[in-house]
């Protein structure tokens, strides 16, 4: 059986812990795309640019330029922005991204004020006090209307808040509450975030190893991923290949688990390239990584993103599995690991 090289798995999880820890809600991913950046610099065979939009573009010349490879993952996140500041000087927030009002009740935030401040908050039902509500806080929908940040200073009237640099549009970014226990990565914003953790690692991998892609290959870090359209531009029109790599989603009726990496051959976006598939599929086996096939029903890609820009490419889509997606998420080693070897064998193979 063929070797792969050696990966840092030190590396792997100490750049995702930097990155969970980095806030960037999509509209507002400045400071992960330029810690990504930082990382990248560091290997020198990788050529990094910037679109207009904001996404980080690397290319890596490999062994063949006929037939270019690309990669895409993205740093954006969930999160809101504030839509009101209410009489009382809380905040109605909007949401950015696709989740429920109660995976995030109770959780602390970070609003960040037009003026340059950092706002500490909690993000609670407006009738939050069992002692005060009683049974109509169980019952209380969670909704637009139902939710507020509470912010951590003196602030009991709107223009107080107002004084304080936060206006309308402001944007308001969800605590990681990230934990590394057992080998299980526990912590919001791994959808996306573990993926390019990955990317980075297998390119580590190779680095280090002396190695290069055997064909030429575009790494592609989006920042508008979670509102559909992150890949739709930046991704060179040479490219035949493109793998996303994003998280696979864990749950009842699901294949997938926190400790493989897992191939997605269908989402709610439609099927994903079977010769593309088949070709990661084999290359599994052949360097016997772990994995496993699933079929996500409530998912889309920036792969399907591309697609439906006018990219004509074959897209498949791979990645680590994560439990509770769009909630508290949680991943295990193993999965980051199988996900990076599966991409390092990737760039090697024709």
């Amino acid at each position: 059986m063929p070797s792969l090289p050696p990966l840092d798995t030190q590396y792997l999880t100490t750049f995702l812990s930097r990155l969970l820890n980095t806030s960037s809600p999509t509209g507002y991913c400045e400071a992960a795309i330029a810690l990504t950046e930082e990382n990248l610099k560091a290997f020198h065979a990788l050529e990094l640019s910037r679109t207009r939009k904001g996404a980080l573009v690397a290319r890596w010349q490999g062994r063949r330029n006929d037939t270019p490879r690309a990669l895409t993952a993205h740093v954006d996140t969930l999160g809101a922005m504030v839509k009101e500041i209410k009489a009382d000087g809380r905040l109605k927030m909007t949401k950015i991204g696709s989740f429920a009002w109660n995976a995030v009740e109770g959780e602390g935030c970070l609003v960040f004020a037009s003026r340059g401040r950092k706002v500490r908050g909690s993000i609670l039902l407006t009738k939050a006090s069992t002692h005060v509500h009683g049974t109509e806080m169980a019952e209380t929908r969670r909704d637009d209307d139902n939710m507020e940040v509470r912010l951590d200073v003196k602030t009991s009237f709107a223009d107080e808040t107002e004084d304080l640099g936060i206006r309308v549009g402001d944007f308001i970014s969800f605590d990681p509450r990230l934990e590394l226990t057992e080998g299980f990565v526990r912590s919001r914003h791994l959808d996306d975030k573990a993926a390019v953790a990955c990317i980075l690692a297998a390119v580590k991998a190779l680095t280090d190893a002396g190695l290069q892609p055997e064909h030429t290959t575009y790494i592609h870090i989006s920042n508008y991923e979670e509102v559909g359209h992150g890949a739709a531009a930046g991704i060179p029109d040479t490219v035949h290949e493109l793998v996303a790599v994003d998280m696979a989603a864990v749950g009842e009726g699901q294949e997938s688990d926190e400790f493989h990496a897992t191939i997605c051959l269908k989402d709610s976006g439609g099927p994903y390239h079977h010769g593309l598939s088949q070709k990661l599929r084999a290359i599994a086996e052949k360097y016997n990584i772990p994995y496993k096939t699933d079929i996500y029903p409530f998912y889309g890609s920036d792969g399907e993103a591309f697609w439906r820009s006018g990219g004509d490419v074959a897209v498949a889509l791979i990645g680590p599995g994560v439990d509770a997606s769009h909630n508290y998420e949680r991943t295990h080693t193993e999965a980051l690991v199988a996900t990076t070897r599966w991409l390092v064998a990737y760039l090697l193979e024709e």
